[in-house]
């Protein structure tokens, strides 16, 4: 793994208020709190050495990858019908946005025993969720292949938006990155997920005729682009981000959901974008579940922001 740019801090105030963004976007309230600092030495479901780990450290990333992946599960009907009907995003999306974001935290950050406990949460939710849908397509969100696609979207939203955004990862860190995912994935619940890029375009491929444009798709993005969820000033780019998220899924798709024309991102937008992804995965916000997680295995703060070679003397 190549040498990264070191760890940086903002401007006293600005950074004050990236600390406080995510302290709250990673607290959405009882029974969601977790310590990621202790236990102490408490290992995660990953490694701290896992290409997940640096991936999921990037606020730009988690953003833009969250929308894709979210899109991408609408774009399956039986998966959009559990989702929009069975959740809080048409009502109260900052919290909704705020508990995905939590969970996604705790698979990958959290002392094991935490997020044990927060899967078998989700999974008891799960079993008590099902219905038709419109055409008459019978649903239970506890589906294994359901799981299985609604798992992979999500990491390919966050490889994806890491590899557009931030910096290009190589083959080899992209099938570990995928195949990281695999032991979370059956703890939730799904079956054959995607173990590397190949397998992730292979589902794509089986998938082709099972996705389908919808209203709820508009009504999403519609969503996302009005919802406060970044602090200021970046909530000003947020449309921006939110097209990015468009910009990541494959073009056949884009098409196929009719998303291609009206949320496309002119080449100055992508390279902003690019300059301010590459810029959060230097930023050290200290409040963050990467941090914290760090802290609690005996690593520097800055542990995630350096190259692979070097963390073996990186400790505190």
């Amino acid at each position: 793994m190549k040498l990264l740019p070191a760890a940086m801090t903002l401007p006293t105030p600005l950074q004050r208020r990236l600390e406080t963004a995510a302290a709250c976007l990673m607290n959405p309230g009882q029974p969601c709190t977790v310590d990621f600092s202790t236990p102490i030495g408490e290992p995660a479901l990953t490694e701290p050495d896992s290409i997940s780990w640096l991936v999921f450290k990037n606020p730009l990333a988690l953003f833009v990858g969250g929308v894709a992946a979210v899109l991408l599960e609408l774009a399956e009907p039986r998966v959009r019908e559990g989702v929009w009907n069975h959740t809080t995003f048409k009502s109260d999306p900052l919290r909704r946005i705020q508990r995905t974001g939590f969970a996604a935290m705790v698979t990958v950050y959290g002392p094991r025993n935490e997020a044990e406990a927060l899967i078998a949460r989700v999974r008891r939710i799960h079993a008590a969720i099902g219905g038709e849908t419109p055409d008459g397509q019978a649903y239970r969100a506890d589906d294994p292949q359901l799981l299985a696609w609604v798992h992979a979207t999500a990491s390919f939203g966050f490889l994806e938006a890491y590899n557009a955004y931030v910096r290009r990862l190589d083959a080899e860190e992209c099938d570990r990155y995928f195949a990281e995912g695999v032991t979370s994935a059956r703890m939730y619940g799904a079956e054959s997920t995607p173990g590397s890029q190949a397998e992730m375009a292979t589902l794509f491929e089986k998938m082709n005729g099972a996705l389908e444009p919808s209203p709820v798709l508009l009504e999403f993005l519609d969503i996302m682009e009005r919802t406060s969820v970044l602090p200021s000033p970046f909530d000003r780019m947020q449309g921006m981000l939110v097209r990015a998220a468009v910009g990541i899924l494959p073009n056949s798709v884009q098409e196929q959901l009719g998303l291609k024309a009206r949320w496309s991102l002119a080449s100055w937008e992508r390279h902003v974008i690019a300059l301010l992804g590459a810029s959060a995965d230097r930023i050290l916000i200290r409040s963050a579940p990467a941090v914290q997680a760090c802290r609690r295995m005996g690593l520097a703060d800055d542990y995630l922001y350096v190259g692979a070679s070097a963390r073996g003397s990186n400790k505190n």
